[in-house]
């Protein structure tokens, strides 16, 4: 069973010719933007090309209500040529349903657009996964550690990270104009 959204967005994202990806463009040579769209889990969930993040993420919000951005987060497939699956999650207030968008990105260049200009929010949530995977927001001014200490070395969700891998020791530093007795 899906949400009539979901039918809705089918309708509009992928055009009856069944090809995601506006007349003709696939017939140049191009990609197309959506890779696969479909339902799991009561969530529609569309795989898609990393330069498609931003548009579409627009216009799930200003045409389809897409109002809150539930979080950002990483898969790691070693030995695959693209080897991360940076994944963001959409909830609309109006129709309560998710949507989830995937989207595939090489070791060499793990690099997806920000999407801090259309959701504040999402700034501390791609931090985190810069933390945790590597994975480079471009145009998020701010990828400062957040769950990690600044000379932290790697990635620890990576699944190449090394479980006993020990990390430099950072001495303890009061905070500036404490009483330290």
């Amino acid at each position: 069973m899906t949400a009539p959204i979901f039918d809705l967005l089918q309708a509009q994202l992928v055009p009856a010719s069944g090809d995601p990806e506006p007349q003709g463009a696939a017939s140049e040579g191009h990609e197309p933007s959506i890779r696969s769209l479909g339902v799991q889990h009561g969530v529609l969930v569309l795989a898609i090309r990393p330069d498609a993040l931003t548009p579409l993420a627009t216009r799930l919000r200003n045409d389809f209500a897409f109002d809150l951005f539930l979080d950002v987060t990483a898969v790691d497939w070693p030995g695959e040529a693209l080897r991360f699956a940076v994944v963001h999650h959409f909830y609309s207030t109006t129709h309560k349903v998710r949507v989830r968008l995937k989207c595939r990105v090489p070791e060499g260049d793990p690099t997806v657009d920000s999407l801090t200009p259309l959701y504040g929010s999402a700034g501390y949530m791609e931090r985190e996964c810069h933390d945790m995977y590597g994975i480079v927001f471009r145009g998020n001014a701010d990828l400062r550690p957040i769950l990690l200490y600044e000379g932290f070395v790697g990635h620890p969700l990576r699944k190449d990270y090394p479980k006993q891998k020990e990390q430099p020791l950072v001495p303890y530093l009061p905070p500036q104009g404490a009483l330290v007795r």
